[in-house]
């Protein structure tokens, strides 16, 4: 664990941008302490990944732990725990609070900050959905399909995610009913296609709700919007849940940064926010509208550890930041 004190950059979040962020900051000879929530982001948990480029074929995990690893040797500390507070001063040094897995309560500061937290899974909002989670009710199919082994399951959804994860689903289930509210697809073309090779295995219930979730110590089945076959209940092993997900924004909202219409971080192209030293990367933001991958959080958060250093250089010690003496300088300081 990293010890409390005065860092050059607080990043809060550990998947693609985060870490992005973490090996970028540290190449500038910064001194990044990352906060690790939930670790690896949307990307540990994807399977394997074709489309990232120079590892086609990568394991997700696999990915996210290369790049914490990345992060590590560039000399980013870590600390793992939840933001429950954070703060900026009229001098421009940000506070950030953090309660650790066993309740301690830690104090980081930095005059330049990262929002790098993601996105949260959307839910049904249904009576039994939270006691029948993990109990046939997911919102992870690289994570718990492999336990459906030639059972039925149904996923709800329509975009992309859900298409990819009727794919990866179809290696292991014997049956798959897809329940999409809506009358058409919103998935790439090339991933449908690809659903649409497995044949009936999948079903397409089109305008279709979920209304319900049955079962008391596990899931026993769906209650339709409408009839399939003469009944509105749907009896099925395992429900998959992929509607979406939603940015993780309070701690940004907290210290006064703005948000867009669809309740994204609003930034400019170098990541900057509406309040100085504080930037935000990955899925907290709509810099490519609807199109998130791992390679445009990576990405994203390169850029806002490039503008925290920019701005560092030119605000100088907020927070009496120490900086690092790069070993390849004949004992010169790094820039400040």
């Amino acid at each position: 664990m990293s010890e409390p004190g005065v860092y050059d950059l607080i990043i809060i979040g550990s998947g693609a941008a985060g870490y992005g962020a973490a090996i970028y900051a540290g190449r500038y000879l910064m001194k990044p302490v990352v906060i690790r929530g939930k670790f690896g982001g949307e990307t540990a948990t994807a399977g394997q990944i074709w489309n990232y480029p120079g590892v086609p074929g990568a394991d997700g995990y696999e990915l996210m732990k290369a790049m914490e690893k990345q992060a590590l040797d560039s000399e980013a500390t870590q600390v793992d725990g939840k933001v429950v507070s954070a703060k900026r001063d009229d001098g421009g040094c940000y506070t950030i609070t953090v309660e650790t897995p066993k309740g301690e309560q830690l104090e980081y500061q930095a005059n330049t900050l990262i929002f790098a937290q993601g996105a949260e899974r959307r839910r049904l909002g249904l009576p039994n959905e939270d006691e029948l989670t993990g109990k046939g009710v997911h919102y992870c199919v690289t994570c718990d399909g492999p336990v459906y082994g030639g059972k039925e399951i149904a996923i709800v959804g329509g975009g992309d995610a859900s298409v990819k994860g009727i794919i990866d689903l179809a290696k292991y289930v014997s049956k798959i009913y897809f329940i999409v509210r809506s009358d058409k697809l919103r998935a790439e073309p090339i991933n449908i296609e690809e659903m649409e090779k497995l044949g009936n295995q999948v079903e397409i219930l089109y305008e279709t709700k979920v209304e319900a979730i049955n079962g008391e110590s596990k899931l026993e089945s769906v209650t339709l919007s409408k009839e399939y076959n003469g009944s509105k209940d749907l009896k099925v092993d395992g429900l998959f849940v992929e509607i979406g997900a939603d940015p993780q924004v309070a701690v940004a909202e907290s210290i006064g940064v703005e948000l867009d219409e669809n309740g994204y971080i609003r930034v400019n192209n170098l990541m900057e926010t509406n309040i100085s030293g504080a930037f935000a990367a990955g899925d907290t933001v709509n810099a490519f509208g609807a199109f998130k991958q791992t390679i445009t959080a990576a990405a994203t958060g390169a850029v806002a550890a490039t503008s925290a250093y920019n701005y560092r250089r030119t605000k100088g010690n907020l927070c009496e930041v120490h900086w690092r003496v790069p070993s390849d300088v004949e004992g010169k300081p790094a820039e400040s």
